[in-house]
């Protein structure tokens, strides 16, 4: 077993329940954390018998270009395609930070944590 991890991915995005975050726009940090059994990669060398995180990547940002209203159902659709793209997965997280949030004072960021399998029980 072993984890497969991105983490401070970059994005600005449009993701939000307030029409000005829709409008405006935000910055997000995004932290993909997978567990899964890579030691057939660890023994032949091959991208094939792992998690490629340049595909984790790609998921990350299709979905980051597609607005959402909540941040724990962009989480979800996130986990989704991880486990279509990799169905053995043992386990994924995602973590979710919209920096500055508009809350009207200082926040740094608002956070979601979501994973699976714990949060799909």
């Amino acid at each position: 077993m072993g984890k497969v991890s991105l983490e401070g991915i970059e994005f600005h995005a449009y993701h939000g329940v307030f029409a000005e975050e829709q409008k405006l726009g935000n910055r997000f940090t995004v932290d993909i954390h997978v567990e899964t059994d890579f030691r057939k990669a660890m023994l032949e060398d091959s991208l094939r018998d792992t998690v490629d995180y340049g595909k984790l990547y790609k998921i990350a940002k299709s979905h980051m270009q597609e607005p959402v209203r909540l941040l724990e159902h962009l989480g979800h659709l996130m986990i989704k395609d991880i486990l279509i793209a990799y169905p053995n997965i043992q386990k994924v997280n995602i973590i979710i930070k919209k920096h500055n949030p508009a809350l009207g004072g200082v926040v740094n960021y608002s956070v979601i944590n979501v994973s699976f399998p714990e949060d799909y029980d």
